[in-house]
């Protein structure tokens, strides 16, 4: 059934980009005939425009992985309570970009920060392609800006750590040793009444494995506090353990095609990938030197551009 949805929206895309490149055409043949105008023209040249550029973008969406939800973790830099801000800000920021695509956001894992801001945020985004897009947001952003948390009105720059992972189905085949797996379990804190900060629901998952990236051996530990059941927080820990094992198997993978095609340009995860400049009012992608001057609008989630000009360079 996957299958076949999957093939329907492609052959969806294509009867789209037909039928209008086709009304395209006839609309100039219409002008050419003055029964148009040259502004109807326009209209359906940027419709038709729009349809193709945007089947061309999942056209770079073809990997395996690209088509699953994405795990996103938001975890704040050095630099207290100003980083804490930073941090919150790209949580709202790709909470917009979720709304905006339709997509369903659950947190999974909250951690406040001491004055304002969070220390860390764990959210789960399902919904077709969420992890093909959202893996070119995979690295550190900087802002620079006054600090509102500065008394001497200065200038600061944060850095705050994005990582994005699948969030696999079923569908994927992922091999877990249990006896590498222990748990521990606290009582949640935050938002969820007073059945979460009573009982110890909040689950702690630690997994102990041999890294296939590194070969030696590795820990991976997860928290969940979303569920108020202890059962549920397990089974949704045991998801996101299978999401980053699955990453890493990625990751392994992309390492020896990067061996095979050494021409092709590197792509260093984990490093500043972009920069927000708040009061020179701009944006702007290290990676791709795409830029924009609409700063509050990037920040309401609307980091499409960023996201096509990443994927047109690298996954094309």
């Amino acid at each position: 059934m996957k299958k076949v949805k999957d093939l329907k929206s492609w052959i969806e895309g294509y009867n789209g980009v037909k039928a209008a490149t086709d009304e395209l055409q006839l609309a100039y043949d219409f002008f050419k005939e003055e029964a148009v105008t040259e502004e109807e023209v326009d209209q359906a040249y940027a419709h038709a425009l729009s349809l193709v550029e945007a089947l061309e973008l999942k056209n770079m969406l073809s990997k395996e992985e690209d088509k699953f939800g994405a795990v996103v973790k938001i975890v704040a830099g050095a630099g207290g309570t100003e980083a804490q801000d930073w941090a919150d800000m790209l949580f709202r920021m790709y909470q917009r970009w979720a709304e905006r695509q339709k997509y369903k956001l659950e947190v999974t894992n909250y951690q406040s920060g001491d004055e304002a801001g969070i220390k860390t945020v764990t959210m789960q985004i399902e919904g077709e392609m969420a992890y093909g897009y959202l893996k070119s947001e995979n690295g550190v952003h900087r802002l620079v800006r006054v600090s509102p948390f500065n008394a001497q009105g200065k200038r600061m720059t944060s850095f705050t750590s994005v990582f994005v992972v699948p969030l696999v189905d079923d569908s994927i085949e992922i091999d877990i040793n249990p006896a590498n797996l222990t748990w521990d379990t606290f009582r949640s804190s935050g938002a969820g009444g007073q059945n979460v900060n009573k009982v110890e629901t909040g689950v702690r998952l630690h997994y102990k494995f041999k890294n296939p990236v590194t070969n030696e051996m590795d820990e991976i530990i997860i928290e969940n506090t979303e569920s108020r059941s202890q059962f549920g927080n397990k089974d949704n820990a045991m998801r996101m353990l299978k999401s980053q094992l699955y990453e890493l198997e990625l990751e392994k993978r992309r390492a020896e095609t990067a061996k095979i095609e050494a021409g092709k340009r590197k792509i260093e995860w984990g490093s500043q990938i972009r920069s927000y400049v708040f009061d020179d009012r701009r944006v702007k992608d290290h990676r791709t030197n795409y830029q924009t001057s609409n700063v509050n609008a990037v920040m309401d989630g609307d980091i499409d551009d960023f996201i096509k000009a990443y994927l047109m360079e690298f996954e094309g």
